[in-house]
């Protein structure tokens, strides 16, 4: 028997310890967001670094000005890449706690009516279940073979819930020691139940608010109307200016640096059986829009947009009240892809803005901080390698997929350490995240600590 067969049966063989250990993770209330549960993310990162150093691993809880991070090493020089395997253990607040069927914080496995199990817990596929897999894949190995086959170096945070404020500054500060050939990232999902997924593409994104101010005070429309410039007008005339008749963003130079996905991979994601009715009619929605020469995959994984976010102005109380508002207000953000420039972006937009507000009238703009869109190449040999990792576990071709949100920790690690990321996890779409009843398959854990298994051998593989 191999050394991997090894691995595989030892895991299979732990599967019900391993799961005693998850259900410990997520007993623990690491809401990082509520100043309330600053000692539960403490004893979470605490918990996870004596797990770390019981298996081998060595493991320290490193202090920042928010929550601490979780820092391991496994490393002995041996051939092939140093990856660092980054995951997070603070989870989403449970509001509203009325429309949890059990408690959020006491994890319980449930039957659905297929014969599937489910772990429902809060955090248990974001993300406790899925770096659980890694640990458990490291656990696995060390304890059959003594060692990982590759160089390990793992991060985990507290703050991904609420922003990762600590983040960056603790890259900075730590760059020498975090700096590896390649970053496993945890915090994604497989195309299906079925079909495991590497995202090889995420959107950037880059936001504006703007506040158009017109009279000097909310006017009576007896007296104004028809006279007075209203504000709610012109933002309604700014937003309905951004798009043509096709879907495409009207703004001079917006798709400068979008970048066409090639055929062969359009033809894959033809294969995987999307549907955009289902896809939309789990939403109550029918007709698709956006760019009319696209398909719907292309619409959410590789084209730039742009969304209102939020519009208001003048009154907002029960029954009416007929004014002329003074002010209006409305929330923008762009997605972006391929080689766009998020600063450009942004100009562009603000100068479109612009042009649109009479002589008499002002524009405020409130920035939001723009990050870059992310593409891996797909060809690169961790690619090849996951994908032949994924495809023995799970006996189907692994999916490369995009992902039409961001993963900013992914672009700190391509910006700040220079490293490319492997992005696979074992998460579903209707695993409710972020909602009261959030699930993580049973499936999805065992196959996934599996799954990690074959990847740090295969990535040991020359």
């Amino acid at each position: 028997m191999s050394s991997i067969d090894k691995v595989l049966a030892r895991i299979d063989a732990d599967l019900d310890n391993s799961l005693d250990r998850l259900f410990d993770l997520l007993r623990i209330k690491s809401i990082s967001t509520d100043p309330a549960y600053k000692a539960p993310c403490r004893e979470a990162a605490e918990w996870l670094a004596r797990e770390l150093n019981t298996i081998g691993i060595e493991a320290a809880v490193r202090d920042t000005t928010g929550h601490p991070m979780v820092v391991g090493h496994k490393k002995s020089g041996k051939p092939g890449p140093h990856v660092l395997f980054y995951g997070h253990y603070d989870v989403q607040p449970v509001d509203p706690i009325d429309l949890w069927k059990n408690d959020p914080f006491e994890p319980s496995i449930q039957t659905r009516e297929d014969g599937s199990k489910i772990i429902v817990a809060r955090g248990s596929s974001d993300d406790k279940g899925q770096l659980m897999t890694f640990v458990e894949a490291a656990r696995a190995f060390i304890a059959e073979t003594g060692d990982l086959p590759i160089d390990v170096t793992i991060l985990f945070e507290g703050e991904e819930e609420s922003g990762s404020p600590s983040l960056r500054p603790f890259l900075e500060a730590n760059k020498e020691e975090l700096s590896c050939d390649l970053a496993l990232v945890c915090d994604t999902t497989m195309w299906d139940a079925q079909t495991p997924a590497i995202a090889v593409m995420l959107r950037g994104m880059v936001g504006d608010e703007i506040i158009v101010k017109a009279a000097s005070r909310d006017l009576h429309s007896g007296l104004y109307g028809g006279s007075a410039r209203n504000p709610n007008h012109i933002v309604a005339e700014i937003i309905a200016g951004l798009h043509d008749e096709n879907g495409k963003v009207t703004l001079p130079g917006f798709y400068d640096g979008v970048i066409e996905v090639p055929d062969n991979v359009k033809a894959v994601w033809d294969n995987l059986g999307f549907s955009v009715e289902r896809f939309l009619g789990e939403v109550g929605l029918k007709e698709p829009r956006g760019e009319k020469d696209r398909t719907a995959l292309e619409h959410i994984w590789t084209r730039p947009t742009v969304e209102v976010n939020g519009m208001w102005g003048g009154y907002q109380g029960a029954g009416s009240k007929t004014v002329i508002p003074a002010e209006a207000h409305a929330k923008f953000t762009f997605r972006l892809v391929g080689d766009q420039n998020p600063d450009k972006i942004q100009e562009a937009f603000r100068a479109y803005v612009r042009s649109k507000i009479p002589a008499d009238c002002t524009v405020d703009f409130i920035a939001k901080e723009g990050s870059p869109a992310l593409r891996i190449d797909f060809e690169k040999p961790a690619v090849e390698k996951g994908k032949k990792a994924l495809q023995d576990e799970w006996g189907t071709e692994a999916a490369l997929i995009g992902m039409g949100g961001s993963i900013p920790i992914v672009g700190d690690f391509k910006r700040m350490l220079g490293m490319d990321s492997l992005l696979i996890g074992y998460g579903l779409e209707d695993d409710q995240i972020h909602s009261p009843n959030e699930k993580y398959n049973l499936t999805s854990f065992h196959k996934g600590i599996r799954s990690w298994a074959r990847v740090l051998s295969e990535l040991a593989e020359k």
